[in-house]
């Protein structure tokens, strides 16, 4: 008797236990996105429907990148200003969770670059060569007219000796297409990880010829002509899938809505680089700030204070005239140039570099008056809004051709290239009765000249017109700021403790380069403003 009614109970237990089971996997797939919240209908079921990645795990973290969740700052000169620029108000704005590289791009990282547009493009015929050739720093920089620094002019880029230190030389122009370099074989490596491209493509670097690289919007937006139309010569084993309807063979491809291909790297804004530059989480306790910093770390010295290293400076930066690094055995930076770019300690986010080392190169276009009042949530100046061009058959245009432009100094800038999505500029029925914009070109946009309200701005035109012509000297308004200009943030091995502080700001042509200003990379955080771990992050 006993031992039945043990049996009954275990039996009962049973039950209870595999009703429980699949009460929880009901809940659990409507919890996961499962069932439509709409519809009622079943996602992602293999009888067909809807089919949608309801299990995302959030955004992968990119190569060399470091997480900086977004908030409220003050943005601007926090200090006395007495270079009485004047050009940087106070106040208050908003900046969105994203990615920057925990370094400025090295010397290293960029010959990586140099090497991949050398074999694909150096020995090509045509304008292609030129691509190579518009992309090496000008090493020259390091030239003065009363100083010897012929040995850095020779050995500062490719020399294995300065494989860490940030590389200098490089325009605003080469800086964002090495982002945009870098994005491709980023999401290209990403792609053979997950099986939808061949293992080893990413590396078959001879093997590529001009106008069949990987591009990322050309293979989210027309994925038969991606590698120049070769993709079926490239797919791996998540690529290829049974056609229901045939006997046939298609192709997979990764789509927009999968969440798997990363957002571009490009340079960041200038008010996301000063927000991470100043890593103001040290000072945050509960939901508000304590105290103002000057430096990206706390205090107002450029010293440390810790007892391992008391007295150490805290950057790489000029200390007075004809000092550089200290006394000789006895330095205070150990850099009379740059540095390595971990040289110095970290800020509180985990970024190397932010203060001294190298000025960096940001997006935005400069101008002296920044209008905050107008848009106080992730500030730029500098949108282009473009479209992708639909062609007589009603498809993507992928363009065939190379475009470059020749820039005042006779530098090559390269616009655009064979196998990229070609991209126009949107017209006035695209923005006809919008409330938020009415153009497509808004670098101009109330910068506070006495056209900023017409469709032209003419006030910040100087040497160049549209095209990149020069314009004749009797045309020419003297003016250095121009709508080639761009923000310069940080201080260098160049300056004084000054421009140590991250709300300064200069500018510079983006054609031009210089031996104290070199760049990283930022890129978009695309969800809520904290983190989700990916698997891979």
């Amino acid at each position: 008797m006993i031992r039945y009614k043990q049996m009954n109970t275990l039996k009962n237990l049973f039950i209870y236990l595999f009703l429980t089971v699949i009460l929880f996997s009901c809940s659990s797939n409507k919890r996961s996105g499962n069932v439509s919240q709409g519809t009622g209908l079943e996602i992602n079921s293999s009888r067909g429907g809807f089919q949608y990645k309801t299990n995302y795990k959030g955004q992968e973290t990119g190569p060399g990148l470091i997480f900086i969740p977004g908030g409220t700052f003050v943005k601007g000169k926090v200090q006395d200003d007495v270079m009485r620029d004047w050009n940087n108000a106070p106040v208050r704005v908003q900046v969105r969770s994203f990615f920057i590289d925990e370094t400025e791009v090295t010397n290293l990282m960029y010959l990586e670059y140099l090497d991949w547009l050398e074999r694909v493009y150096k020995n090509a015929e045509g304008n292609y060569k030129s691509v190579y050739l518009a992309a090496i720093p000008d090493t020259m920089v390091w030239r003065s007219p009363l100083g010897f620094n012929e040995d850095m002019v020779n050995n500062y880029l490719r020399h294995p000796s300065f494989r860490d230190y940030p590389v200098v030389g490089v325009t605003w122009q080469q800086a964002t297409n090495y982002a945009k370099w870098r994005t491709e074989r980023v999401n290209e490596r990403v792609l053979e990880r997950e099986g939808y491209i061949e293992k080893g493509v990413a590396l078959q670097i001879d093997s590529i010829s001009p106008g069949k690289e990987f591009n990322t919007q050309t293979y989210l937006q027309a994925p038969e002509k991606v590698y120049g139309g070769d993709i079926a010569d490239k797919v791996g084993r998540n690529a290829q899938s049974r056609n229901r309807n045939a006997d046939s063979t298609a192709l997979t491809f990764v789509k927009r809505k999968d969440g798997l291909l990363l957002p571009e790297y490009r340079l960041p804004t200038e008010a996301e680089w000063e927000f991470a530059a100043l890593g103001l989480s040290e000072l945050r306790e509960y939901n508000s700030y304590r105290g103002k910093k000057k430096y990206p770390w706390s205090g107002e010295s450029t010293r440390s204070t810790r007892r391992k290293n008391e007295g150490d400076q805290l950057a790489n930066f000029k200390q007075g005239k004809g000092d550089y690094s200290g006394l000789s055995g006895w330095s205070n930076d150990n850099a009379d140039i740059t540095a390595p770019v971990r040289a110095f300690p970290p800020n509180d986010y985990g970024l190397y570099g932010m203060a001294g080392n190298v000025a960096e190169w940001v997006a935005d276009i400069y101008r002296p008056i920044i209008l905050n009042d107008v848009s106080d949530m992730s500030y730029y100046r500098g949108n282009l809004y473009l479209k992708p061009a639909i062609g007589p058959e009603g498809k993507i245009v992928i363009t065939d051709n190379i475009e470059i432009d020749t820039m005042p100094n006779n530098k090559l800038f390269i616009k655009s290239l064979p196998g990229e999505v070609l991209l126009t500029e949107i017209e006035s029925t695209d923005s006809q009765l919008r409330p938020n914009f009415n153009r497509g070109d808004n670098q101009n946009y109330l910068d506070g000249d006495k056209q900023s309200k017409s469709s032209d701005s003419e006030m910040y035109k100087f040497a160049v017109d549209d095209n990149g012509g020069i314009i004749s000297d009797n045309e020419r308004v003297k003016s250095l700021i121009s709508d080639y200009t761009r923000v310069v943030k940080g201080g260098s091995w160049k300056d004084r403790s000054y421009w140590l502080d991250p709300a300064q700001r200069r500018y510079l042509p983006e054609f031009m380069a210089a031996d104290f200003i070199g760049f990283r990379c930022a890129m978009s955080y695309l969800g809520e403003s904290n983190q989700k771990k990916s698997p891979r992050n």
